[in-house]
């Protein structure tokens, strides 16, 4: 059942602009899976799904080709357009991102597999990474800070 969803899940985003999780359960539903928000917000983190900016210009979810060494180059092109700042908080990470960007970002560095992230959630603007320690915070902040518009500026 699951290898038959994902399997529809990356037929329907190569063959369709899907932007949010709701769309995609919608076409999910219409041909007969039927699954929750959860589960497809499971598959996409399985997946390692990753919005990138379409053709017509709206950021939609693609199959990550992304290889783990090759994070920083992946990771630019979407954070140079959407995040604001990267700051460290005890073991936490705060990325403040463009108005409705956050959830994309977040995708693609869950997508990104960095190990010392242990949980991740993301709002409109705001995106919450819990490390493993205080000192991995510093690290993964200080690593997504040279990616950022916000470092450069």
């Amino acid at each position: 059942m699951k290898r038959g969803r994902h399997s529809k899940i990356i037929e329907l985003i190569q063959s369709k602009e899907i932007s949010t999780q709701e769309e995609l359960l919608k076409e999910l539903r219409a041909i007969g899976f039927n699954v929750t928000q959860a589960t497809v917000s499971r598959d996409i983190r399985e997946l390692r799904l990753v919005k990138i900016l379409s053709k017509s210009g709206n950021y939609c979810y693609a199959v990550s080709d992304v290889k783990k060494t090759d994070v920083k180059s992946a990771l630019e092109p979407l954070f140079s357009t959407s995040v604001l700042s990267v700051e460290n908080a005890g073991n936490l990470v705060v990325i403040k991102t463009v108005s409705g960007m956050a959830q994309a970002v977040c995708t693609s560095i869950d997508a990104a597999g960095f190990g010392d992230i242990v949980g991740s959630i993301a709002g409109d603007d705001t995106i919450f990474l819990a490390a493993k320690t205080p000192e991995k915070a510093v690290g993964i902040a200080s690593n997504l800070k040279v990616i950022s518009v916000y470092e450069r500026s």
